[in-house]
C-alpha cells in the first residue's frame, strides 16, 4: 500500500500542533509575549538569572536565536540583562515584574489549553498517550543520532 500523507498520523499530529500553537499565541499576545517565548519565561521563573548560552542549550535553540528572543523581550519589558558580579564578560537574564506576571498568565493559558485538548480523555488515556509520545520522541531521537553517526562515518571516509 502506498504512503498517503493526507491520512498519515504524523500529518494529523502536525495539524493538531498548529492549532495548539495558534490558540496559545492568541491567549498570550495580550501579555506582550510572542510565539516561542513561553518556554523561556517558564525557565526563568524556575531559575532566574541564567546566562543566554545556557538558556539556549536548555531550550534546544541556537544561541543567535536566543539573543534575538532576549532582545525582543528586553524591548517589551519582560526581561532585563544584568552583568554577572563575578565576571563582567557574562550577562545574566532576569525576569522583570512584568515578566513574572506574564509567566503566570502564560502558565494559566497553557493549562487552559491543555484542559481543552484532553477534555474527552480519561486519565488512563492521557497516560497512555503520554507514554506513546515519549516512545515516539525516543524513536525520533534514535533516528537523529543514527543519521549523525552515518554522516560522521561518511565524512571520515572522504577526508
Amino acid at each position: 500500500m502506498a504512503f498517503d500523507y493526507s491520512t498519515a498520523l504524523t500529518h494529523l499530529m502536525s495539524h493538531v500542533m498548529k492549532l495548539y500553537r495558534h490558540n496559545v499565541d492568541l491567549l498570550i499576545q495580550a501579555y506582550d509575549v510572542y510565539p516561542g517565548q513561553p518556554p523561556l519565561l517558564i525557565r526563568l521563573a524556575e531559575e532566574d538569572g541564567q546566562i543566554q548560552q545556557e538558556l539556549a542549550r536548555k531550550l534546544n535553540i541556537k544561541p543567535a536565536t536566543m539573543t534575538v528572543m532576549v532582545n525582543r523581550m528586553v524591548k517589551t519589558g519582560l526581561v532585563e540583562r544584568r552583568n554577572d558580579p563575578h565576571d563582567q564578560r557574562v550577562s545574566r537574564v532576569f525576569l522583570t515584574e512584568k515578566g513574572r506576571q506574564a509567566e503566570k498568565a502564560v502558565k494559566e493559558a497553557l493549562q487552559e489549553i491543555e484542559e481543552k485538548c484532553f477534555a474527552h480523555f480519561t486519565p488512563e488515556e492521557k497516560e497512555l498517550f503520554r507514554r506513546l509520545l515519549q516512545q515516539m520522541h525516543k524513536d525520533l531521537e534514535d533516528v537523529q543520532s543514527s543519521k549523525r553517526s552515518s554522516t560522521e562515518i561518511c565524512t571520515e571516509r572522504f577526508e
